[in-house]
């Protein structure tokens, strides 16, 4: 298992812990910062739509189906952490597994 302060190598999987940027202009990689990786999605905190633009985003971002994109924890707060099973593409600066 290899980890950075923000991502977490699980086999094949990535963990990222993310601090979200709800109603960006766009959707958007920003930096890391410590612990975590800040993200703006255009998506507004409500009702799950920034949740679901945050999904879709990384899904795109890392070359892999919505489907294999999970939110682990964080629903409700601004610092999740999400799953991203086998990506295929690396948007962020990383080492690969």
């Amino acid at each position: 298992m290899e980890t950075g302060g923000w991502y977490r190598w699980v086999g094949d999987d990535l963990e990222l812990r993310l601090r979200i940027q709800p109603r960006g202009r766009r959707d958007e990689l920003v930096e890391a910062q410590g612990d975590h990786y800040r993200v703006r999605v255009q998506g507004p905190p409500v009702e799950g739509k920034a949740n679901r633009a945050l999904c879709r985003f990384l899904a795109q971002s890392f070359g892999i189906p919505l489907a294999q994109v999970e939110l682990l924890g964080g629903a409700q707060s601004r610092h999740k952490r999400v799953l991203i099973r086998a990506p295929r593409s690396f948007p962020l600066p990383m080492p690969r597994p």
